[in-house]
């Protein structure tokens, strides 16, 4: 739906601005702002994640990317734009204990209402990534004031999964214990992950869309999951 979305608005940007790309724009010595760095911030969700796995809270990302931006010289209005950067991942657990150091031949969530259990927990992964972009500007001339739009996909390679734990209270909310703990592995994860990925916005704002085409955790070792995140970038310079 994003990426429908996204073509429409393409579309209909392109169709209002033709007059004005055939009057003012020509290839070659054009003023350009190519949005080089891009921050991200979004809402993600796990796509296909059993009920048994009790998330909870706010599922965030947040993502920075350093890209070279090359316009097309038969239209300033396209560009391709390939870069690096990080991308991070944390998800909340309700009253849950994610096992991705334990000796099993499964990740475990193991439901944890009826017993000891930690008052914030959350499962984080961070990923180098390149990302890759098809680019429409609908004012390649004045960045600010344009609509812009792109598709694209991003490649990552797992850098650090770690779960953390905040303050462990008995089954009651009564706290145990005032303390965290991080463990950290990366076995039971794909080390790869393949994104498609898609924007539209104005000016230096726009709307993003992320989805994993790779599930997250290895085939037969976790659920079948892949994560999904909408947010807002901030781009530019």
């Amino acid at each position: 739906m994003f990426v429908f979305i996204v073509f429409a608005g393409v579309a209909a940007t392109a169709q209002s601005d033709s007059t004005v790309s055939r009057k003012v724009l020509k290839p070659g010595n054009l003023p350009r702002s190519n949005d080089h760095f891009m921050f991200q911030v979004g809402y993600t969700m796990w796509n296909g994640q059993p009920d048994s796995i009790n998330t909870g809270g706010i599922p965030r990302t947040f993502n920075g990317y350093f890209l070279f931006d090359f316009p097309f010289k038969t239209n300033p209005h396209w560009s391709a734009a390939l870069g690096v950067g990080v991308g991070t991942d944390n998800v909340y657990f309700d009253k849950t204990n994610v096992g991705i150091k334990d000796l099993t031949g499964r990740i475990v969530f193991d439901d944890r209402s009826d017993t000891a259990h930690f008052k914030k927990y959350k499962l984080a992964t961070t990923y180098l990534e390149a990302p890759l972009e098809l680019r429409y500007s609908s004012r390649p001339d004045d960045n600010k004031k344009s609509v812009k739009a792109a598709l694209g996909i991003k490649v990552g390679i797992l850098a650090n999964a770690h779960t953390k734990g905040n303050t462990l209270e008995d089954k009651n909310g009564t706290t145990l214990n005032d303390y965290k703990v991080k463990e950290y592995s990366k076995q039971f994860f794909n080390k790869n992950r393949i994104a498609a990925t898609g924007r539209i916005g104005y000016g230096h704002f726009s709307i993003f869309g992320s989805y994993s085409i790779t599930t997250l955790f290895k085939e037969g070792l976790g659920p079948t999951v892949r994560p999904l995140t909408i947010g807002l970038t901030l781009s530019g310079l």
